[in-house]
C-alpha cells in the first residue's frame, strides 16, 4: 500500500511540474513584446531583392495586442502594404492565450493617364486573424493554430460571421520575448 501510495503521489508530483514548468496564461505575467523572424521574402520574385523581415507581437497588460510585419512597407508602390494588425488577447480556462487581430491590405493600382495620376495602392481587404497559443513560459510562445477571415473593402470586419472564413493553420511557430539588455552598452 505504502509503495502504490508513494509511486501515485510522484505521479501527480511529476504531472504538476510539468504542468508548471509548460506555462500558463492564466497565472504567468507575459506581457511584453515579442518576436519571431519570418522567411526571406524574394520581393519580386527574381532574387533581385531578398529581405528578411521580423514579425513584432506585443500584448499590453490591459488586453490590447498588436502585431507589426517589417515586411509591409517594402516597395509598397509595386508589391502593396498593409496596416498593424490592432487587436486584444484573452486566456482561456486551459490556459491558453488567444489572440485576435484586425489589420488592412493594400495593393497597387496603375496610374491614370487620363487624370494624370501616379501609381499608388489602394484598399484591398481587411482581415480578421485569430491566433491560439500556448504559453510556454513568460518568454516563450509558440503559435500552434491560427485562422483568418477576410472582408472585401465595402464589408465590416467587425462582423464575426461575415467575410470569407480561410483554412486552419497548425503550423507551430515560436514567438520570443525581446528582453531588456544592457550588454551592447557594456561592450567594449
Amino acid at each position: 500500500m505504502f509503495k502504490t501510495s508513494v509511486i501515485t503521489l510522484a505521479f501527480v508530483l511529476a504531472f504538476a511540474a510539468g504542468n508548471v514548468l509548460a506555462g500558463n496564461c492564466n497565472n504567468d505575467n507575459f506581457s511584453g513584446t515579442y518576436t519571431r523572424i519570418d522567411a526571406p521574402f524574394d520581393v519580386f520574385g527574381d532574387g533581385s531583392v531578398v529581405n528578411q523581415h521580423v514579425f513584432t507581437l506585443t500584448l499590453n497588460a490591459d488586453g490590447s495586442a498588436r502585431q507589426d510585419w517589417t515586411g509591409f512597407l517594402d516597395y509598397a508602390i509595386n508589391t502593396g502594404a498593409g496596416t498593424a494588425a490592432i487587436g486584444s488577447w484573452k486566456c482561456r480556462a486551459d490556459g491558453k492565450l488567444v489572440v485576435t487581430l484586425l489589420a488592412t491590405l493594400y495593393l497597387p493600382v496603375a496610374a491614370d493617364p487620363n487624370l494624370g495620376t501616379v501609381q499608388d495602392i489602394t484598399l484591398y481587404r481587411h482581415q480578421r486573424i485569430t491566433i491560439l497559443f500556448n504559453v510556454n513560459n513568460p518568454n516563450k510562445l509558440t503559435r500552434i493554430q491560427s485562422r483568418s477571415r477576410t472582408y472585401l473593402p465595402g464589408a465590416d470586419p467587425t462582423n464575426l460571421t461575415g467575410g470569407t472564413l480561410g483554412s486552419l493553420s497548425n503550423t507551430q511557430i515560436v514567438y520570443n520575448r525581446i528582453v531588456a539588455s544592457d550588454a551592447d552598452l557594456l561592450a567594449p
